[in-house]
Protein backbone atom coordinates (compact mmCIF):
# COMPACT_ATOMS: atom_id res chain seq x y z
CA UNK A 1 0.00 0.00 0.00
CA UNK A 2 1.03 3.63 -0.41
CA UNK A 3 0.64 4.69 3.22
CA UNK A 4 3.54 6.30 5.02
CA UNK A 5 5.36 4.70 7.90
CA UNK A 6 5.08 6.44 11.25
CA UNK A 7 8.57 7.16 12.53
CA UNK A 8 8.14 9.25 15.67
CA UNK A 9 5.56 11.07 17.71
CA UNK A 10 6.36 14.24 19.63
CA UNK A 11 4.94 17.41 21.20
CA UNK A 12 5.06 20.78 19.35
CA UNK A 13 8.82 21.17 19.85
CA UNK A 14 10.51 18.01 18.51
CA UNK A 15 13.27 16.44 20.59
CA UNK A 16 16.86 16.18 19.45
CA UNK A 17 16.78 13.35 16.90
CA UNK A 18 20.14 12.07 18.09
CA UNK A 19 18.48 11.24 21.41
CA UNK A 20 15.86 9.14 19.67
CA UNK A 21 17.44 7.55 16.59
CA UNK A 22 20.68 5.72 16.03
CA UNK A 23 22.60 6.49 12.81
CA UNK A 24 20.02 9.12 11.75
CA UNK A 25 20.69 12.68 10.63
CA UNK A 26 18.37 15.54 9.71
CA UNK A 27 19.21 17.68 6.69
CA UNK A 28 17.52 20.70 8.25
CA UNK A 29 17.56 21.96 11.84
CA UNK A 30 14.25 22.14 13.64
CA UNK A 31 12.03 23.25 10.76
CA UNK A 32 8.78 24.98 11.41
CA UNK A 33 5.94 22.51 11.58
CA UNK A 34 4.05 21.33 9.66
CA UNK A 35 7.06 20.82 7.41
CA UNK A 36 8.99 18.34 5.31
CA UNK A 37 12.64 17.41 5.50
CA UNK A 38 15.01 14.54 4.75
CA UNK A 39 16.03 11.71 7.02
CA UNK A 40 19.12 9.69 6.18
CA UNK A 41 19.11 6.08 7.36
CA UNK A 42 22.51 4.42 7.54
CA UNK A 43 22.27 0.65 8.09
CA UNK A 44 25.37 -1.48 7.92
CA UNK A 45 25.35 -2.13 4.19
CA UNK A 46 23.44 0.67 2.45
CA UNK A 47 22.16 4.22 2.68
CA UNK A 48 18.59 5.42 2.18
CA UNK A 49 17.23 8.95 2.09
CA UNK A 50 13.58 9.42 2.98
CA UNK A 51 11.44 12.49 2.57
CA UNK A 52 9.77 13.11 5.91
CA UNK A 53 6.61 15.09 6.59
CA UNK A 54 5.47 16.31 9.98
CA UNK A 55 1.71 16.24 10.51
CA UNK A 56 -0.44 17.26 13.46
CA UNK A 57 -1.91 14.17 15.09
CA UNK A 58 -5.68 14.38 14.93
CA UNK A 59 -6.04 12.28 18.05
CA UNK A 60 -4.11 14.57 20.38
CA UNK A 61 -4.03 18.33 20.71
CA UNK A 62 -0.64 19.83 19.99
CA UNK A 63 0.98 16.50 19.12
CA UNK A 64 2.99 15.93 15.95
CA UNK A 65 4.13 12.82 14.13
CA UNK A 66 6.86 12.18 11.57
CA UNK A 67 5.92 10.21 8.48
CA UNK A 68 8.14 8.86 5.71
CA UNK A 69 7.03 8.15 2.16
CA UNK A 70 8.14 4.50 2.27
CA UNK A 71 5.35 2.23 1.11
CA UNK A 72 5.17 -0.26 3.95
CA UNK A 73 3.24 -1.41 6.96
CA UNK A 74 3.16 1.49 9.46
CA UNK A 75 5.20 0.88 12.59
CA UNK A 76 4.33 3.08 15.56
CA UNK A 77 7.66 3.71 17.27
CA UNK A 78 6.70 6.36 19.80
CA UNK A 79 8.48 5.70 23.08
CA UNK A 80 10.50 2.92 21.46
CA UNK A 81 14.04 2.59 20.22
CA UNK A 82 14.41 3.33 16.51
CA UNK A 83 15.88 -0.08 15.85
CA UNK A 84 12.39 -1.53 16.29
CA UNK A 85 11.47 -0.14 12.88
CA UNK A 86 11.96 -2.88 10.33
CA UNK A 87 13.62 -0.70 7.70
CA UNK A 88 15.33 -3.55 5.86
CA UNK A 89 12.20 -5.67 5.58
CA UNK A 90 10.23 -2.65 4.42
CA UNK A 91 12.81 -1.61 1.83
CA UNK A 92 13.25 -5.14 0.49
CA UNK A 93 9.54 -5.34 -0.27
CA UNK A 94 9.19 -2.02 -2.04
CA UNK A 95 10.96 0.80 -3.80
CA UNK A 96 10.35 4.41 -2.92
CA UNK A 97 7.12 5.28 -4.69
CA UNK A 98 5.23 8.42 -5.51
CA UNK A 99 3.40 9.89 -2.59
CA UNK A 100 0.53 11.84 -4.07
CA UNK A 101 -0.30 13.67 -0.88
CA UNK A 102 3.23 15.03 -0.56
CA UNK A 103 3.67 15.75 -4.27
CA UNK A 104 0.48 17.74 -4.46
CA UNK A 105 1.80 20.11 -1.83
CA UNK A 106 4.92 20.96 -3.85
CA UNK A 107 4.84 24.02 -6.15
CA UNK A 108 4.92 23.23 -9.85
CA UNK A 109 8.54 24.30 -10.33
CA UNK A 110 9.65 21.77 -7.73
CA UNK A 111 7.66 19.02 -9.43
CA UNK A 112 9.45 19.61 -12.74
CA UNK A 113 11.58 16.47 -13.33
CA UNK A 114 15.15 17.09 -12.27
CA UNK A 115 16.53 14.99 -15.12
CA UNK A 116 14.87 17.33 -17.61
CA UNK A 117 16.30 20.33 -15.79
CA UNK A 118 19.73 18.76 -16.36
CA UNK A 119 18.84 18.21 -20.03
CA UNK A 120 17.67 21.83 -20.35
CA UNK A 121 20.89 23.14 -18.83
CA UNK A 122 22.91 21.00 -21.25
CA UNK A 123 20.76 22.35 -24.10
CA UNK A 124 21.56 25.90 -22.93
CA UNK A 125 25.27 25.10 -22.78
CA UNK A 126 25.26 23.88 -26.37
CA UNK A 127 23.22 26.91 -27.44
CA UNK A 128 26.00 29.13 -26.05
CA UNK A 129 28.61 26.82 -27.56
CA UNK A 130 27.57 27.48 -31.14
CA UNK A 131 26.67 31.12 -30.53
CA UNK A 132 30.25 31.71 -29.43
CA UNK A 133 31.61 29.62 -32.30
CA UNK A 134 29.74 31.17 -35.25
CA UNK A 135 30.13 34.79 -34.17
CA UNK A 136 33.66 34.79 -35.58
CA UNK A 137 32.34 33.85 -39.04
CA UNK A 138 30.41 37.14 -39.06
CA UNK A 139 32.83 39.33 -37.12
CA UNK A 140 35.79 38.23 -39.25
CA UNK A 141 34.57 40.52 -42.06
CA UNK A 142 34.97 43.87 -40.22
CA UNK A 143 37.97 42.50 -38.30
CA UNK A 144 39.86 41.60 -41.48
CA UNK A 145 39.09 45.04 -42.91
CA UNK A 146 40.34 46.77 -39.74
CA UNK A 147 43.54 44.74 -39.39
CA UNK A 148 44.22 44.20 -43.13
CA UNK A 149 44.15 40.40 -42.95
CA UNK A 150 44.44 38.53 -46.24
CA UNK A 151 42.40 35.37 -47.01
CA UNK A 152 45.25 33.12 -45.90
CA UNK A 153 45.36 34.82 -42.50
CA UNK A 154 41.58 34.58 -42.19
CA UNK A 155 41.78 30.85 -42.89
CA UNK A 156 44.49 30.47 -40.26
CA UNK A 157 42.33 32.24 -37.67
CA UNK A 158 39.28 30.12 -38.50
CA UNK A 159 41.28 26.89 -38.28
CA UNK A 160 43.00 27.78 -34.98
CA UNK A 161 39.81 26.87 -33.12
CA UNK A 162 40.25 23.23 -34.15
CA UNK A 163 43.76 23.03 -32.70
CA UNK A 164 42.34 23.07 -29.19
CA UNK A 165 39.09 21.34 -30.14
CA UNK A 166 40.91 18.23 -31.35
CA UNK A 167 43.20 18.21 -28.35
CA UNK A 168 40.49 17.79 -25.71
CA UNK A 169 38.02 15.35 -27.28
CA UNK A 170 39.46 12.18 -25.76
CA UNK A 171 40.95 13.98 -22.75
CA UNK A 172 37.55 15.49 -21.98
CA UNK A 173 35.92 12.07 -22.14
CA UNK A 174 38.47 10.55 -19.75
CA UNK A 175 38.10 13.46 -17.36
CA UNK A 176 34.29 13.32 -17.39
CA UNK A 177 34.14 9.56 -16.86
CA UNK A 178 36.56 9.67 -13.93
CA UNK A 179 35.61 12.84 -12.02
CA UNK A 180 32.03 13.45 -13.22
CA UNK A 181 30.47 15.51 -15.98
CA UNK A 182 29.34 18.47 -13.87
CA UNK A 183 32.86 19.71 -13.20
CA UNK A 184 34.04 19.11 -16.77
CA UNK A 185 31.10 20.77 -18.54
CA UNK A 186 31.21 23.70 -16.13
CA UNK A 187 34.93 24.10 -16.81
CA UNK A 188 34.34 23.95 -20.55
CA UNK A 189 31.64 26.62 -20.61
CA UNK A 190 33.47 29.08 -18.38
CA UNK A 191 36.76 28.46 -20.24
CA UNK A 192 35.39 29.13 -23.72
CA UNK A 193 33.31 32.07 -22.42
CA UNK A 194 36.43 33.75 -21.03
CA UNK A 195 38.24 33.06 -24.32
CA UNK A 196 35.33 34.63 -26.22
CA UNK A 197 35.45 37.79 -24.10
CA UNK A 198 39.23 38.02 -24.55
CA UNK A 199 39.04 37.72 -28.36
CA UNK A 200 38.83 41.49 -29.10
CA UNK A 201 41.66 42.17 -26.65
CA UNK A 202 43.85 39.50 -28.24
CA UNK A 203 43.12 40.83 -31.73
CA UNK A 204 44.29 44.31 -30.74
CA UNK A 205 47.51 42.93 -29.20
CA UNK A 206 48.45 40.90 -32.25
CA UNK A 207 47.72 37.91 -34.45
CA UNK A 208 49.68 35.31 -32.39
CA UNK A 209 47.65 36.19 -29.29
CA UNK A 210 44.40 35.87 -31.25
CA UNK A 211 45.41 32.42 -32.52
CA UNK A 212 46.17 31.27 -28.97
CA UNK A 213 42.85 32.58 -27.65
CA UNK A 214 40.92 30.85 -30.45
CA UNK A 215 42.76 27.60 -29.70
CA UNK A 216 41.90 28.04 -26.01
CA UNK A 217 38.27 28.44 -27.00
CA UNK A 218 38.51 25.14 -28.86
CA UNK A 219 39.88 23.50 -25.70
CA UNK A 220 36.79 24.55 -23.77
CA UNK A 221 34.30 23.47 -26.42
CA UNK A 222 36.18 20.21 -26.98
CA UNK A 223 35.30 18.85 -23.53
CA UNK A 224 31.63 19.85 -23.74
CA UNK A 225 30.27 17.01 -25.83
CA UNK A 226 31.97 14.14 -23.93
CA UNK A 227 30.99 15.72 -20.58
CA UNK A 228 27.37 16.13 -21.65
CA UNK A 229 27.26 12.53 -22.83
CA UNK A 230 28.59 11.35 -19.49
CA UNK A 231 26.00 13.34 -17.53
CA UNK A 232 23.00 12.21 -19.58
CA UNK A 233 24.10 8.57 -19.45
CA UNK A 234 23.59 8.77 -15.68
CA UNK A 235 20.49 10.96 -15.55
CA UNK A 236 18.30 9.87 -18.47
CA UNK A 237 16.46 6.51 -18.72
CA UNK A 238 16.82 4.48 -21.90
CA UNK A 239 13.23 5.23 -22.93
CA UNK A 240 13.99 8.99 -22.97
CA UNK A 241 17.54 8.86 -24.30
CA UNK A 242 16.92 9.74 -27.94
CA UNK A 243 14.70 12.75 -27.34
CA UNK A 244 16.94 14.12 -24.57
CA UNK A 245 20.05 13.95 -26.76
CA UNK A 246 18.12 15.36 -29.71
CA UNK A 247 17.03 18.32 -27.60
CA UNK A 248 20.59 18.98 -26.42
CA UNK A 249 22.06 18.78 -29.92
CA UNK A 250 19.29 20.99 -31.28
CA UNK A 251 20.72 23.60 -28.92
CA UNK A 252 23.80 23.66 -31.16
CA UNK A 253 21.66 24.26 -34.24
CA UNK A 254 19.60 26.98 -32.57
CA UNK A 255 22.82 28.49 -31.24
CA UNK A 256 24.03 28.87 -34.81
CA UNK A 257 20.72 30.45 -35.80
CA UNK A 258 20.88 32.85 -32.85
CA UNK A 259 24.50 33.76 -33.47
CA UNK A 260 23.98 34.34 -37.18
CA UNK A 261 20.84 36.39 -36.52
CA UNK A 262 22.09 38.68 -33.73
CA UNK A 263 25.74 39.16 -34.68
CA UNK A 264 25.09 41.48 -37.66
CA UNK A 265 22.76 43.64 -35.55
CA UNK A 266 25.26 43.95 -32.68
CA UNK A 267 28.12 44.72 -35.07
CA UNK A 268 26.09 47.39 -36.84
CA UNK A 269 24.92 49.04 -33.61
CA UNK A 270 27.91 48.68 -31.28
CA UNK A 271 30.87 47.44 -33.31
CA UNK A 272 32.34 43.99 -33.78
CA UNK A 273 33.84 43.66 -30.23
CA UNK A 274 30.31 43.79 -28.78
CA UNK A 275 29.54 40.36 -30.24
CA UNK A 276 32.28 38.71 -28.21
CA UNK A 277 31.63 40.69 -25.03
CA UNK A 278 27.86 40.05 -25.00
CA UNK A 279 27.92 36.40 -26.06
CA UNK A 280 30.82 35.54 -23.76
CA UNK A 281 29.22 37.13 -20.69
CA UNK A 282 26.20 34.83 -21.00
CA UNK A 283 28.45 31.95 -19.99
CA UNK A 284 28.84 33.41 -16.49
CA UNK A 285 25.07 33.42 -16.00
CA UNK A 286 24.81 29.81 -17.13
CA UNK A 287 27.73 28.79 -14.91
CA UNK A 288 26.08 30.23 -11.79
CA UNK A 289 22.88 28.26 -12.42
CA UNK A 290 24.84 25.12 -13.27
CA UNK A 291 26.82 25.18 -10.02
CA UNK A 292 23.64 25.62 -8.00
CA UNK A 293 21.34 23.12 -9.72
CA UNK A 294 23.37 20.41 -11.45
CA UNK A 295 24.93 17.19 -10.17
CA UNK A 296 27.06 14.67 -12.05
CA UNK A 297 24.90 11.78 -10.90
CA UNK A 298 21.49 11.26 -9.26
CA UNK A 299 23.39 9.75 -6.33
CA UNK A 300 24.84 13.19 -5.56
CA UNK A 301 21.54 15.11 -5.61
CA UNK A 302 19.99 15.35 -2.12
CA UNK A 303 16.85 17.04 -3.49
CA UNK A 304 15.98 14.41 -6.09
CA UNK A 305 12.46 13.13 -5.48
CA UNK A 306 12.22 9.39 -4.67
CA UNK A 307 9.88 8.50 -7.52
CA UNK A 308 12.20 10.12 -10.06
CA UNK A 309 15.19 8.36 -8.56
CA UNK A 310 13.33 5.07 -8.97
CA UNK A 311 12.69 5.84 -12.65
CA UNK A 312 16.32 6.75 -13.30
CA UNK A 313 17.76 3.76 -11.48
CA UNK A 314 15.42 1.38 -13.29
CA UNK A 315 18.22 1.18 -15.88
CA UNK A 316 20.37 -0.60 -13.27
CA UNK A 317 23.44 1.17 -14.70
CA UNK A 318 26.21 2.20 -12.34
CA UNK A 319 26.16 5.95 -11.70
CA UNK A 320 29.58 5.99 -10.06
CA UNK A 321 32.61 7.52 -11.84
CA UNK A 322 35.03 4.99 -13.31
CA UNK A 323 38.47 4.53 -11.78
CA UNK A 324 40.32 3.42 -14.92
CA UNK A 325 39.67 3.21 -18.66
CA UNK A 326 39.94 -0.29 -20.22
CA UNK A 327 41.39 0.92 -23.51
CA UNK A 328 42.25 -2.53 -24.82
CA UNK A 329 38.74 -3.82 -24.20
CA UNK A 330 37.11 -0.74 -25.72
CA UNK A 331 39.20 -0.82 -28.90
CA UNK A 332 38.67 -4.57 -29.34
CA UNK A 333 34.91 -4.18 -29.87
CA UNK A 334 33.53 -4.03 -33.43
CA UNK A 335 30.59 -1.73 -32.48
CA UNK A 336 33.10 0.81 -31.17
CA UNK A 337 34.86 0.90 -34.53
CA UNK A 338 31.48 1.09 -36.26
CA UNK A 339 30.87 4.26 -34.24
CA UNK A 340 34.26 5.74 -35.12
CA UNK A 341 34.03 4.99 -38.85
CA UNK A 342 30.39 6.10 -39.09
CA UNK A 343 31.13 9.34 -37.24
CA UNK A 344 33.90 10.09 -39.74
CA UNK A 345 31.63 9.35 -42.73
CA UNK A 346 28.82 11.42 -41.26
CA UNK A 347 30.87 14.50 -40.42
CA UNK A 348 32.64 14.66 -43.78
CA UNK A 349 29.44 15.59 -45.58
CA UNK A 350 27.98 17.60 -42.70
CA UNK A 351 31.01 19.87 -42.25
CA UNK A 352 31.31 20.47 -45.99
CA UNK A 353 27.71 21.56 -46.28
CA UNK A 354 27.86 23.81 -43.25
CA UNK A 355 31.17 25.49 -44.10
CA UNK A 356 30.91 25.73 -47.89
CA UNK A 357 27.17 26.34 -48.22
CA UNK A 358 27.43 30.17 -48.41
CA UNK A 359 30.02 29.81 -51.18
CA UNK A 360 27.77 27.37 -53.07
CA UNK A 361 24.81 29.72 -52.78
CA UNK A 362 26.90 32.66 -54.00
CA UNK A 363 28.89 31.01 -56.81
CA UNK A 364 26.44 28.45 -58.17
CA UNK A 365 22.99 29.77 -57.27
CA UNK A 366 24.06 33.42 -57.78
CA UNK A 367 22.63 34.73 -54.52
CA UNK A 368 24.20 37.88 -53.14
CA UNK A 369 26.06 37.74 -49.84
CA UNK A 370 23.08 38.97 -47.80
CA UNK A 371 20.78 36.37 -49.32
CA UNK A 372 23.39 33.66 -48.82
CA UNK A 373 23.75 34.55 -45.16
CA UNK A 374 20.00 34.46 -44.57
CA UNK A 375 19.56 31.17 -46.39
CA UNK A 376 22.33 29.60 -44.30
CA UNK A 377 19.99 29.84 -41.32
CA UNK A 378 17.41 27.57 -42.97
CA UNK A 379 19.37 24.29 -42.68
CA UNK A 380 20.08 24.94 -39.00
CA UNK A 381 16.39 25.49 -38.31
CA UNK A 382 15.53 22.36 -40.28
CA UNK A 383 18.06 20.34 -38.29
CA UNK A 384 16.71 21.62 -34.96
CA UNK A 385 13.18 20.55 -35.88
CA UNK A 386 14.19 17.22 -37.41
CA UNK A 387 16.49 16.27 -34.53
CA UNK A 388 13.65 16.59 -32.01
CA UNK A 389 11.22 14.83 -34.34
CA UNK A 390 13.67 11.97 -34.79
CA UNK A 391 14.22 11.74 -31.03
CA UNK A 392 10.50 11.46 -30.39
CA UNK A 393 10.11 8.79 -33.08
CA UNK A 394 13.05 6.76 -31.74
CA UNK A 395 11.85 6.82 -28.13
CA UNK A 396 8.33 5.93 -29.23
CA UNK A 397 9.63 2.89 -31.13
CA UNK A 398 11.68 1.76 -28.13
CA UNK A 399 8.74 2.21 -25.75
CA UNK A 400 6.58 0.07 -28.05
CA UNK A 401 8.93 -2.86 -27.78
CA UNK A 402 11.30 -2.47 -30.73
CA UNK A 403 14.89 -3.31 -29.90
CA UNK A 404 17.31 -0.44 -29.37
CA UNK A 405 19.58 -1.98 -32.03
CA UNK A 406 16.82 -1.87 -34.65
CA UNK A 407 15.87 1.70 -33.77
CA UNK A 408 19.47 2.95 -33.90
CA UNK A 409 20.03 1.32 -37.30
CA UNK A 410 16.82 2.77 -38.72
CA UNK A 411 17.52 6.30 -37.51
CA UNK A 412 21.14 6.34 -38.64
CA UNK A 413 20.25 4.86 -42.02
CA UNK A 414 17.93 7.83 -42.51
CA UNK A 415 20.78 10.09 -41.35
CA UNK A 416 23.05 8.63 -44.05
CA UNK A 417 20.77 7.81 -46.99
CA UNK A 418 18.62 10.95 -46.72
CA UNK A 419 21.51 13.39 -47.31
CA UNK A 420 22.97 11.06 -49.96
CA UNK A 421 19.70 11.11 -51.91
CA UNK A 422 19.15 14.87 -51.76
CA UNK A 423 22.76 15.68 -52.67
CA UNK A 424 22.46 13.56 -55.81
CA UNK A 425 19.41 15.62 -56.82
CA UNK A 426 21.36 18.88 -56.84
CA UNK A 427 22.81 18.11 -60.27
CA UNK A 428 19.30 17.61 -61.68
CA UNK A 429 17.40 20.62 -60.32
CA UNK A 430 17.11 23.70 -62.53
CA UNK A 431 16.03 26.40 -60.08
CA UNK A 432 17.70 28.01 -57.07
CA UNK A 433 14.59 27.43 -54.96
CA UNK A 434 14.72 23.67 -55.55
CA UNK A 435 18.44 23.61 -54.81
CA UNK A 436 17.86 25.37 -51.48
CA UNK A 437 15.06 22.90 -50.71
CA UNK A 438 17.38 19.97 -51.44
CA UNK A 439 20.01 21.45 -49.13
CA UNK A 440 17.47 21.91 -46.34
CA UNK A 441 16.11 18.38 -46.76
CA UNK A 442 19.64 17.00 -46.79
CA UNK A 443 20.44 18.62 -43.47
CA UNK A 444 17.01 17.79 -42.07
CA UNK A 445 17.45 14.06 -42.65
CA UNK A 446 21.05 14.32 -41.46
CA UNK A 447 19.72 15.38 -38.02
CA UNK A 448 18.16 11.94 -37.53
CA UNK A 449 21.72 10.88 -36.70
CA UNK A 450 21.18 12.36 -33.23
CA UNK A 451 18.94 9.36 -32.53
CA UNK A 452 21.36 7.01 -34.29
CA UNK A 453 25.11 7.08 -33.78
CA UNK A 454 25.04 10.07 -31.40
CA UNK A 455 22.81 8.12 -28.98
CA UNK A 456 24.71 4.86 -29.35
CA UNK A 457 27.63 5.72 -27.06
CA UNK A 458 25.32 5.53 -24.06
CA UNK A 459 23.75 2.31 -25.34
CA UNK A 460 26.88 0.22 -25.66
CA UNK A 461 29.06 1.66 -22.88
CA UNK A 462 27.12 3.93 -20.49
CA UNK A 463 29.94 4.10 -17.94
CA UNK A 464 32.49 5.02 -20.63
CA UNK A 465 30.20 7.13 -22.82
CA UNK A 466 32.38 10.23 -22.41
CA UNK A 467 35.53 8.46 -23.56
CA UNK A 468 33.66 6.75 -26.38
CA UNK A 469 32.24 10.02 -27.68
CA UNK A 470 35.69 11.57 -27.41
CA UNK A 471 37.08 8.79 -29.61
CA UNK A 472 34.39 8.95 -32.28
CA UNK A 473 34.14 12.74 -32.28
CA UNK A 474 37.90 12.98 -32.80
CA UNK A 475 37.36 11.04 -36.02
CA UNK A 476 34.43 13.33 -36.80
CA UNK A 477 36.46 16.50 -36.30
CA UNK A 478 39.28 15.11 -38.44
CA UNK A 479 36.72 14.43 -41.16
CA UNK A 480 35.57 18.03 -40.94
CA UNK A 481 39.11 19.40 -41.14
CA UNK A 482 40.20 17.15 -44.01
CA UNK A 483 36.87 17.39 -45.81
CA UNK A 484 36.81 21.17 -45.72
CA UNK A 485 40.37 21.36 -47.06
CA UNK A 486 39.77 18.65 -49.68
CA UNK A 487 36.73 20.51 -50.97
CA UNK A 488 38.88 23.52 -51.85
CA UNK A 489 41.30 21.25 -53.73
CA UNK A 490 38.48 19.48 -55.58
CA UNK A 491 36.91 22.77 -56.64
CA UNK A 492 40.24 23.93 -58.09
CA UNK A 493 40.43 20.85 -60.30
CA UNK A 494 36.81 19.80 -60.65
CA UNK A 495 33.24 20.85 -59.88
CA UNK A 496 30.64 20.89 -57.14
CA UNK A 497 29.26 17.63 -58.49
CA UNK A 498 32.60 16.01 -57.65
CA UNK A 499 32.42 17.42 -54.12
CA UNK A 500 28.97 15.96 -53.59
CA UNK A 501 29.97 12.58 -55.07
CA UNK A 502 32.69 12.14 -52.46
CA UNK A 503 30.22 12.94 -49.69
CA UNK A 504 27.62 10.56 -51.09
CA UNK A 505 30.22 7.80 -51.36
CA UNK A 506 31.17 8.20 -47.70
CA UNK A 507 27.51 8.26 -46.66
CA UNK A 508 27.05 4.90 -48.40
CA UNK A 509 30.16 3.45 -46.74
CA UNK A 510 28.87 4.61 -43.37
CA UNK A 511 25.48 3.00 -44.02
CA UNK A 512 27.05 -0.39 -44.75
CA UNK A 513 29.44 -0.29 -41.78
CA UNK A 514 26.74 0.87 -39.40
CA UNK A 515 24.19 -1.77 -40.34
CA UNK A 516 26.76 -4.59 -40.29
CA UNK A 517 28.58 -3.89 -37.03
CA UNK A 518 26.59 -1.55 -34.77
CA UNK A 519 24.44 -2.65 -31.86
CA UNK A 520 22.15 -1.08 -29.31
CA UNK A 521 23.03 -3.57 -26.59
CA UNK A 522 25.46 -2.86 -23.78
CA UNK A 523 28.86 -4.39 -24.58
CA UNK A 524 30.95 -2.71 -21.85
CA UNK A 525 29.98 -2.56 -18.19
Amino acid sequence: MSAGALLYSFSPTPPNPSDCFKNFSLSERRPKFPSRFHLTVLPEDRCFVFQISARRHSGGRGNWRLWTDVKSKPYDVSNKDANSVKFKSSIDKTVLDDVEELSDELPWWKQFPKRWLIVTLCFSAFLLCNMDRVNMSIAILPMSAEYNWNPQTVGLIQSSFFWGYLLTQIAGGIWADTVGGKLVLGFGVIWWSVATVLTPVAAKIGLPFLLVVRAFMGIGEGVAMPAMNNILSKWVPVAERSRSLALVYSGMYLGSVTGLAFSPFLIHQYGWPSVFFSFGSLGAVWFAVWLNKAHSSPLEDPQLRPQEKKLIFANSVSKEPVKSIPWGLILSKAPVWALIVSHFCHNWGTFILLTWMPTYYHQVLKFNLTESGLLCVLPWLTMAISANLGGWIADTLVSRGHSVTTVRKIMQSIGFLGPAFFLTQLSHVDSPAMAVLCMACSQGTDAFSQSGLYSNHQDIAPRYSGVLLGLSNTAGVLAGVFGTAATGYILQHGSWDDVFKVSVGLYLVGTVVWNLFSTGEKILD
